[in-house]
């Protein structure tokens, strides 16, 4: 008999969320992870109000507030020369996105992955794993601390939730598909006291540039976390000045650049430079993978924490409906497989044409502007555009023939007057 049901390498929100899933489904859950908690790591931050909807089922929503991370139900979006102001949608008892630290957040899941009754062991570092022929069977490595001893765990499935550089993945041989390589860079850092005069403390900011897209959100402890995204040919250049270079950025997003300057940048800058979009096969014989392991989009769309917990949530339905019936476990992976990639398709492109547009310092189109135009003094329209962005309006059915004509209608537009908002 093995030792457990599931050993899950990787305890971030991937990982940890998926602990704690099959924890409370009453498996026998293993979960380490290299580092210890709380730990930062790179992040885009946000969790969309679809992954809000999840912590918020999962009873954890109210915890991460409670931690004093902001609740952002408005946001603005600045795509230069047109602005929408407006609400995120309600969605599944949610209704606002959060931008926690993963100092906060990931020790908030990990705890609650030990309080499900998951064993979660930190300072642990896998060294292989473990087959039985051509099965995966469990893992081995140490615990820092332990003289360097080798332990060996076996478990009935074993779960990579250890990002984009995956040892698992790596060592499965998982295939990779809809590769496309990195084209932009990310950089990023806190401020205290970036006041908003035009907006509530807790609202966001999102700005679209030729070459440039800047999230503004809150967070923990009073910051506010300012991103720049831009061409990856200019890297090395933002490497050697980089406060300069952000804030520069920052003067083409309307006044941000000089309240920015107002307030103090703490902490140091932090660079992301490897974004690249691929899905992997994330499932064979006696193992699986979930978040950036199996499916890696640009952060331009701030989706991987979200995600990461559908895909969770996903893989723990499969495994668990396997178990129900007396099924092995193999056999409702490829179900899992399929569902993952149905749900991401159509955000995956979309995503992958943003990030494209900066790469390539591309203006919004003018149908695209007059589509912007089209909904800006409409609320509830706008919602549904921010419903887009936070993961809960499917982007192909909003930004759809029949839609767009409908959109344009109103304005007395015809929609062959317009260039459609990137959506494959």
């Amino acid at each position: 008999m093995a030792d457990y049901d599931v050993i899950i390498i990787g305890t971030r929100v991937a990982g940890a969320a998926t602990a704690l899933l099959f924890a409370r489904r009453g498996l026998r859950v293993l979960a380490v992870d290299r580092t210890a908690f709380p730990s930062d790591t790179l992040s885009t931050h946000q969790i969309q109000v679809s992954g809000a909807a999840r912590l918020h089922r999962w009873s954890l929503l109210d915890r991460l507030a409670a931690a004093g991370t902001p609740a952002t139900r408005r946001v603005r979006f600045d795509a230069g020369g047109v602005v929408l102001d407006g609400a995120y949608p309600k969605y599944d008892g949610a209704d606002a996105l959060y931008s926690p630290r993963r100092t906060v957040l990931d020790a908030l899941l990990v705890d609650a992955a030990r309080a499900a009754g998951a064993d979660v062991r930190e300072r642990f570092t896998v060294d292989e794993l473990l087959w039985s022929g051509e099965r995966v069977s469990g893992i081995s490595g140490t615990t820092r601390g332990a003289n360097g001893r080798p332990i060996s765990h076996t478990a009935r499935l074993v779960v990579g939730a250890d990002g984009k550089r995956s040892l698992v993945a790596r060592a499965v041989g998982a295939a990779a598909y809809r590769r496309q390589p990195a084209q932009t860079f990310a950089v990023y850092g806190y401020w205290c006291g970036l006041a908003n005069p035009s907006a509530g403390p807790a609202d966001g900011e999102l700005y679209q540039r030729p070459g440039l897209a800047a999230p503004v959100f809150p967070t923990n402890d009073g910051l506010t976390m300012v991103a720049v995204l831009a061409p990856l040919d200019r890297l090395t250049e933002f490497r050697r000045d980089p406060q300069r270079l952000v804030l520069a950025a920052l003067d083409a997003c309307a006044d941000l650049g000089e309240r920015a300057r107002d307030a103090a940048l703490v902490e140091h800058l932090r660079f992301a430079p490897d974004l690249p979009h691929e899905f992997r096969v994330p499932y064979g014989p006696g193992w699986a993978l979930v978040g950036d392991a199996g499916l890696v989009l640009n952060p331009i769309s701030a989706l991987g924490i979200s995600h990461a917990f559908r895909d969770a949530e996903l893989l723990t339905d499969a495994v668990t409906a396997a178990l129900a019936a007396g099924r092995p476990i193999e056999s409702e992976l490829p179900a899992y497989h399929r569902r993952r990639d149905e749900q991401s398709r159509s955000m995956f492109a979309f995503t992958a044409r943003l990030a494209a547009d900066v790469a390539h310092r591309r203006s919004l189109r003018w149908g695209q502007r007059l589509l912007l135009r089209s909904i800006v003094d409409r609320p509830r329209e706008i919602t549904r555009f921010l419903g887009v962005l936070a993961g809960v309006e499917p982007v192909d059915r909003y930004l759809s023939a029949v839609n767009v004509a409908r959109l344009l209608a109103a304005r007395g537009h015809r929609a062959r007057d317009v260039i459609p908002m990137p959506s494959s």
